[in-house]
């Protein structure tokens, strides 16, 4: 029960004051963004998976799980037949936990489905309006507006319309480019689908809707950062610039958009990398925002076990 208990007030702590900690680690965020980003799902991972098990705590108690897996199963049968063991608070924690979980896969498939529906849509349209030019590898679009974006899935393309080809250089398009080719390599628009879909399984959550808001940006300066290993990062900034007024469909993955001007300071301001000490310390963030849940629900069942076999033990 304490185990629950604990669950229950880390699920509620977290889900409310974990995204007040990471406006707090912005600055380190954007020094690597790739591990800031990993942190997010960590995180929001970590809040679903307390609330499914703190309601399977509730319902099975911890010397059921200490007696091993065949009085786990017994517990189980018991469960479903008239000798049940399962409390009313039990029942509803394990409803609950159902609930949640099968709420999170649910919306999940139907993020993906929606973009992945709306992306064959596009790229149907891209097929009519569009022309593959060999030499860029993307498809161009005879349009003024500057834009440049990619149309992730399984057949992916990348797009740039002749707008930003008469206002780009060169070199500022060959750089745009990698940074769209980075978004495809990444397989980013799996990220954003699972920041979105939490944020509609469960609506309000601040760390829900500060991850989404996140990892958005933070997918674009990861791209930025792969770019800037192939092309100098003046080049980057100053195609951002071009391309900041750009609106490109919701579904892709596009290089300008709103936070372009922010990442034109942070090309031609780069600041230092993460030191190994951080980094290392912001893998055992991660690793621990993914554990923690478990091995709290485990110490009771655990415990439980040990004291049952030892004392077995000690007793021939």
């Amino acid at each position: 029960m304490i185990a629950a208990v604990v669950l229950v007030v880390y699920t509620v702590a977290a889900a409310i004051w974990l995204p007040r900690l990471g406006r707090r680690a912005a600055r380190w965020a954007d020094r690597a963004p790739r591990l800031a980003i990993a942190t997010w799902q960590a995180a929001g991972a970590s809040v679903v998976a307390s609330a499914v098990l703190a309601g399977l705590a509730f319902a099975v108690p911890a010397d059921v799980v200490g007696h091993g897996l065949a009085g786990l199963f017994r517990a189980c049968a018991d469960m479903l037949s008239s000798r049940s063991r399962l409390t009313v608070v039990g029942a509803v924690a394990l409803l609950v936990a159902g609930l949640v979980l099968a709420r999170a896969v649910y919306c999940g498939a139907a993020t993906l489905l929606r973009a992945r529906t709306r992306r064959r849509e596009h790229a149907e349209l891209l097929g009519l309006l569009g022309r593959h030019d060999s030499d860029l590898d993307a498809v161009v679009v005879e349009h003024d507006e500057r834009l440049a974006y990619c149309l992730p899935g399984r057949n992916a393309q990348i797009v740039i319309t002749t707008g930003a080809l008469r206002t780009l250089a060169p070199e500022q398009v060959a750089a745009v480019l990698e940074h769209e080719r980075a978004h495809l390599r990444g397989r980013h628009h799996l990220v954003l689908a699972w920041a979105e879909a939490l944020v509609r399984a469960f609506p309000g959550v601040p760390l829900f809707v500060r991850g989404r808001a996140e990892i958005t940006r933070l997918v674009e300066l990861l791209a930025d950062d792969v770019a800037a290993r192939r092309h100098p990062r003046v080049q980057i900034a100053a195609a951002l610039v071009r391309l900041a007024t750009g609106r490109v469909p919701a579904f892709t993955l596009g290089a300008g958009g709103e936070t372009a001007l922010v990442r034109v300071r942070r090309m031609l301001n780069p600041e230092e990398p993460l030191r190994r000490r951080e980094r290392v310390a912001g893998l055992l963030a991660v690793a621990f925002l993914l554990a923690g849940p478990a091995m709290v629900a485990l110490v009771p069942g655990v415990s439980s076990f040990l004291a049952h076999n030892c004392h077995s033990l000690f007793s021939l």
